[in-house]
């Protein structure tokens, strides 16, 4: 088999993971790269980072997530880059090399999953599997111009699968096209719940929290959407703001990525990079008093949001306040953009709720025309619904 010069800097250094269908399926003839967070029989998961290969050694099974892939007829060509542990929204890995964005070659490909969404974007697979906890799948593809899913919370099993907040993470996947990214939930996900009929929920906060340009960018996205929904309202499903989400997500988060891989670190006293290594610090420093405190608000946000979806709406709002980040761009500007970035994602992440984003629209910036994506937010366990009404949604919009 031949594969395609990886130009884009998506695979993870070394010979490729190579792995033939286990059957025949719903997926046959497609291609398809994965995060090297996921299991595969053979194979050392890195995790992004040299010491955890060398620590953890060959895998002996494949997670399901990817036998599913292979048992629906899609072929396996390779591993994708990752930042270390899947902990960071950028797309940085000073181990195996940043990759590229594709789009915007000047930018970072942002996520964790920063890999696989540069090996869909530069056109080498139609479909790669990466991981979300507080926006690795969505930030990605809106950066790049891709569709991306993160499903319900529990919808897809983790097993086989390097952890890093176990009630947050869920694997997730990108394509160019709707009708594949519809194609792969009706192997991976649970039953159809019917249709989501609306109404459609535009969240006043993350609408405000984009940058102008970016929100003008997606409202005529929004504005022809009412096809399918009729007016848009306006609704404020998360009342403590977006800036106490980030804190209430990054106390989670860190409290079980620190309780998830504190024994690892403290033990093997594996190189992190500066960065991550700064992450890991700030878990360690997460109290029990503050995750608790999180949980609370986490249990309330679900209560209020499931409730609120339940019959059908749909929230809507953009995936990304902003496009992606220049290479160059400072520590402190970075922090800042990851801040505004995951107190919106920590909206359906909290809550969680299956998430689709759209590459509805591009701005203008002085390097091209910068590719920002809308988001749609369906009822927790609607995910197969969501799919279909995204696949309505980029037909309405012209979109591919």
């Amino acid at each position: 088999m031949e594969l395609q010069s990886d130009e884009a800097g998506a695979f993870i250094p070394g010979a490729r993971a190579v792995v033939a269908p286990t059957a025949s399926g719903g997926l046959n003839g497609i291609r398809f790269a994965v995060k090297d967070l996921f299991d595969v029989a053979g194979f050392i998961t890195t995790g992004g980072n040299p010491d955890w290969g060398r620590t953890h050694g060959v895998a002996a099974g494949t997670a399901p997530v990817v036998a599913a892939l292979l048992a629906a007829g899609a072929e396996m060509v390779g591993k994708t880059k990752t930042v270390e542990l899947a902990f960071g929204l950028t797309g940085e890995n000073p181990w195996h090399g940043t990759p590229q964005n594709p789009r915007m070659p000047a930018r970072l490909p942002g996520g964790s999953s920063c890999g696989s969404v540069a090996a869909v974007a530069s056109g080498q697979v139609p479909l790669a599997l990466g991981s979300d906890t507080g926006g690795s799948v969505r930030i990605p593809a809106s950066y790049c111009g891709l569709y991306g899913i993160r499903p319900s919370q529990g919808a897809i099993s983790l097993a086989g699968t390097v952890p890093l907040a176990p009630s947050l993470d869920t694997p997730g996947w990108f394509t160019r096209e709707a009708a594949l990214l519809e194609r792969v939930g009706s192997v991976l996900l649970p039953g159809e719940h019917g249709r989501l009929g609306g109404p459609l929920l535009a969240v006043a906060e993350v609408w405000t929290n984009a940058e102008p340009e970016v929100a003008a960018a997606l409202r005529p996205a929004l504005a022809r959407l009412a096809a399918l929904f009729g007016p848009v309202l306006t609704v404020e499903p998360a009342p403590e703001g977006i800036a106490a989400l980030y804190a209430h997500y990054r106390a989670i988060q860190g409290d079980e990525a620190w309780t998830t891989h504190g024994g690892w670190i403290t033990g093997a006293k594996p190189a992190l990079s500066p960065a991550v290594a700064a992450r890991f610090r700030g878990a360690a420093a997460v109290t029990t008093a503050q995750a608790a405190a999180a949980r609370g608000v986490r249990q309330r946000m679900q209560d209020r949001l499931r409730g609120l979806l339940a019959g059908g709406a749909v929230l809507v709002q953009p995936t990304s306040p902003a496009p992606a980040p220049l290479c160059d761009a400072g520590d402190a500007a970075l922090e800042a953009l990851r801040e505004r970035t995951i107190g919106a994602t920590a909206i359906a992440g909290l809550a969680g709720l299956p998430e689709v984003t759209l590459p509805a629209a591009a701005v203008r910036v002085p390097d091209g025309d910068a590719p920002v994506g809308l988001s749609l937010i369906g009822g927790f366990g609607r995910d197969r619904a969501l799919l279909s009404l995204a696949r309505e949604a980029a037909a309405l919009l012209d979109l591919p």
